[in-house]
């Protein structure tokens, strides 16, 4: 028995010493299971979101000579081309990996091999940075555990790193991650360090995470208010995130983005984030002694800073991407993840919300045995980005795989209380069936089994009509057979440009991205008005082919919008006189017609 024990304290202390080493090794092992279990996407270049083709043609366009800071897509809506707001900071691993592979294949495997790849690549930073976390939080060896929680309860969040899926969230995640990590980290300075460069490089990214970057610097901001000692952290803070924002834009701003759009890290949040860092900085060098001093002087900064925003940037107060209220009511108003999560339907709601409020209950607990016990408040910033990471469903889906991340610690807590007092239990049937069912309860994988005790209704016959239009005509095979006809302009839907440029040797007028709404416009305009506005618009594009997807989604919106239209008289059958019908092979999803 001695024997059996002293090997048990040596693993214990094993897991213990290395926990970043298993930690990658986990990691390891669910990558190769991804790419297993995902290598026929990775063989046909299957990617199906828009922005992950965008992104794949943004990498192409830098390998092949493109400027740094010159990031329009050329091969939409030519000559003048695409403005597309991202950074090339998400290139670089994508990049890498295809010049990596070049040297062993050929440059078509080399990208299938990079975009299967490069999304795996922040999934080691969110499992290193959690297993952190937890380790801080909850208990050295709690880590393993929130490690299963990320593979198998975190349902939405980990779609974000499958292979294909290379648009920027993965990494915006990762270092949310990392955020939490510095929360949670006790040593001041690193942990200062931590929280502002992590949210540096996530604004220059994107401005998806920015409410998370302002809550974090909250946090920082009332750690200090709290406990004066805290100071270190906060002058740390401070300098990283003014400093880490500044060397995000003047290393990553694309040229368009040095206007002063709302947008993308442009001179907008450039100006906050360094007026944001200097006054804490000021305020950490004050460090008055008394709390209340601390509290009415933060107060005081914060509400200069938002003033400051009204005052200087107007045009920032209403949606950040500027768009026509045309374009807000034909397209962006309809994007379903920007939608609550009350106004999805409860086979969508309820996998997202679950986590995040398990999470939550957990972080809540946690805080308050963690401040009975010894008075400290270590959980409370976990538990307040928790809580606000469940406000933020309230307000659009799409923060959902943020929500199941952030709740991960509170969900170990949880059942880090639950699991050992089960197994201790006398009844082997207790600690058996007890504890399985305590962590499908807790990961939230009984909420497949209760899905089906609410009245959903399966997916209707028109829904597996569009479903399957869909999946046919962004298939490589598929789209490889326009490559028959000589390469031009081909004017199509919105939806499937970024996947015809990718994919084909042709060009194509519009994809959805918000500050092109002029293109996504006449789009629109040519499919729901009559023929003659069609050809104009064509003929304005200098569009020669036009292609279309019977049945995709965005065809049903111009057929029920507008009865009659151009597009509805095509689907119809009618014939025009500009328009030269183009055979293409047997079992094409596609109809072509030359323009005249």
């Amino acid at each position: 028995m001695s024997k059996w024990r002293n090997r048990a304290q040596v693993v214990r202390r094993d897991l213990d010493e290395s926990w970043l080493q298993w930690s990658l090794i986990a990691w390891l092992l669910i990558a190769a299971w991804f790419i297993w279990q995902r290598w026929p996407y990775i063989y046909w270049l299957a990617l199906r979101d828009t922005d992950d083709n965008m992104r794949l043609m943004q990498v192409r366009a830098l390998l092949h000579g493109q400027g740094w800071y010159d990031l329009t897509q050329y091969r939409l809506n030519p000559p003048q081309g695409f403005n597309i707001h991202w950074s090339r900071l998400v290139d670089l691993p994508i990049a890498g990996l295809i010049l990596f592979f070049r040297m062993f294949t050929s440059d078509a495997w080399a990208q299938k091999l990079a975009v299967g790849i490069a999304p795996l690549l922040p999934l080691s930073v969110v499992m290193a940075s959690i297993s952190f976390t937890v380790r801080r939080l909850v208990a050295p060896l709690a880590y393993p555990l929130a490690i299963l929680l990320i593979a198998f309860g975190c349902t939405v969040a980990i779609l974000m790193f499958l292979p294909e899926r290379i648009d920027h969230h993965g990494w915006q995640l990762a270092f949310l991650c990392l955020t939490v990590a510095g929360l949670a980290d006790d040593r001041r300075l690193r942990a200062g360090a931590i929280i502002g460069l992590s949210s540096a490089a996530s604004l220059t990214i994107g401005l998806e995470m920015l409410p998370y970057c302002a809550m974090a610097g909250a946090i920082v901001a009332l750690r200090w208010i709290w406990d004066r000692d805290q100071v270190i952290q906060l002058k740390v803070y401070a300098l990283t995130l003014a400093g880490g924002t500044a060397l995000g834009f003047a290393g990553f701003a694309s040229y368009a983005n040095m206007a002063m759009r709302c947008d993308a890290l442009t001179p907008v949040y450039l100006i906050v984030m360094v007026v944001s860092g200097a006054l804490l900085f000021l305020l950490a060098l004050w460090n008055p002694e008394r709390r209340g001093t601390r509290l009415a002087a933060a107060l005081v900064a914060g509400a200069a800073i938002g003033i400051g925003f009204v005052l200087a940037f107007p045009q920032c107060l209403g949606r950040p991407e500027g768009v026509s209220p045309e374009l807000a009511r034909l397209w962006l108003d309809n994007v379903r993840e920007a939608k609550p999560i009350y106004a999805h339907p409860l086979r969508t709601a309820v996998p997202i919300a679950v986590m995040p409020l398990i999470g939550l209950i957990g972080a809540i607990i946690a805080s308050i045995a963690d401040w009975r016990r010894n008075r400290s408040v270590k959980w409370i910033p976990v538990a307040l980005f928790t809580a606000f990471a469940c406000a933020l469903l309230l307000w659009q889906v799409r923060a959902g795989p943020a929500a199941q991340l952030l709740a991960i610690p509170g969900a170990t807590a949880l059942a880090w209380i639950i699991l050992p007092w089960l197994l201790q239990r006398n009844s082997m049937l207790v600690r058996v069936l007890g504890t399985a069912a305590a962590f499908l309860a807790i990961s939230g994988l009984f909420t497949g089994a209760l899905l089906r005790w609410f009245p959903i209704d399966p997916p209707s016959k028109r829904t597996q009509i569009i479903n399957r239009a869909n999946s046919r005509c962004a298939s490589l095979p598929r789209l490889a057979q326009l490559n028959r006809i000589p390469a031009q302009i081909v004017f199509t839907h919105v939806d499937l440009g970024p996947r015809l440029i990718t994919t084909t040797h042709h060009d194509a007028i519009a994809g959805p991205y918000h500050r092109n709404g002029d293109a996504i416009l006449d789009v629109h305009h040519a499919f729901m008005g009559t023929p003659q506005q069609f050809l104009s618009i064509a003929k304005r594009h200098h569009a020669t082919l036009l292609v279309t997807c019977p049945n995709m989604s965005e065809t049903t919106v111009y057929r029920a919008r507008s009865p009659g239209g151009f597009y509805d008289q095509l689907a119809h059958g009618k014939h025009f006189a500009f328009l030269t019908p183009v055979k293409m092979p047997e079992g094409s999803p596609f109809r072509v017609w030359k323009i005249e």
